[in-house]
């Protein structure tokens, strides 16, 4: 199966550009450690973002909880983004019609398609969000995530509705390069997407508001995801955020590692 296969291997043949880059990086770097940042100053996402990025593929935000946006924002995360050799990923969760969802990720205040590498959709309203969506983001070279499972308790986001989620990412391989999911979506060999799974902790199992942890070892062995997703667990002290992302990228790496090896005949 494709997802055994080391992350260079995958990235070389992958129909996608942002996906063959994002391997690529994941090789070079050693990591598969995505960092949600979910906090609401730009002087602290910033903050977190340089501290976080050597050790990162990937930059999660939620850039309309930033209650001081501005472009300056999105222009010091490109630069940052240049600096330590990640991608940026809005977490947007897409959740409308086509035609609305292309405004929203071309244009108002955020302008997302213009300086977000990758971003994620639900699947609720059907294939024309896709499609919407990719006319945006295709001739810039961006990457849709599709919302296949969640990780949060009593999430409705699971059998038949999972199944149609991995049916209309298919029909767009040419946009689609992945899921958030809870584990591996590929059916055959020749498929390839890649499954980032957040709720993702070495130290918690739980947040009282729902949200449900598992450890990067049962994410990326266990289940077969690619990126584990980290947030609160890394920045959740200040004095510790380097040191707690060098730990997250060391063990999603060695679960990595232990896949492949586990894996190869």
């Amino acid at each position: 199966m494709n997802t055994y296969k080391t992350y260079a291997e995958r990235g070389k043949n992958h129909p996608n550009a942002c996906a063959r880059s994002l391997f690529e990086l994941m090789e070079r770097k050693k990591s598969n450690l995505s960092v949600a940042v979910d906090v609401t100053s730009k002087r602290e996402l910033l903050s977190i973002a340089d501290a976080v990025g050597p050790y990162i593929c990937l930059l999660k935000t939620h850039i309309d909880i930033v209650e001081d946006f501005d472009m300056d924002l999105v222009q010091q995360l490109q630069e940052l983004s240049k600096k330590h050799d990640f991608l940026i990923f809005e977490d947007r969760k897409f959740a409308d019609i086509g035609n609305t969802v292309k405004h929203q990720y071309a244009n108002g205040v955020y302008k997302i398609a213009s300086w977000s590498h990758i971003t994620n959709a639900h699947t609720v309203p059907g294939d024309g969000i896709i499609k919407g969506l990719a006319e945006v983001g295709l001739p810039l070279g961006r990457g849709l995530l599709l919302l296949a499972e969640m990780s949060s308790k009593g999430s409705l986001a699971k059998g038949n509705y999972t199944t149609e989620s991995v049916e209309m990412a298919r029909h767009h391989k040419d946009f689609v390069i992945g899921f958030i999911a809870q584990h591996k979506m590929n059916s055959y060999d020749e498929e390839d997407f890649i499954v980032m799974s957040p709720g993702v902790g070495l130290d918690v199992k739980g947040d009282g508001l729902g949200q449900q942890y598992r450890t990067p070892h049962e994410v990326i062995v266990g289940s077969g995801g690619d990126i584990i997703i980290v947030g609160r667990g890394i920045y959740g002290n200040p004095d510790q955020v380097e040191e707690q992302a060098k730990r997250y990228r060391q063990a999603g790496w060695d679960a990595y590692l232990e896949r492949v090896r586990l894996h190869q005949h």
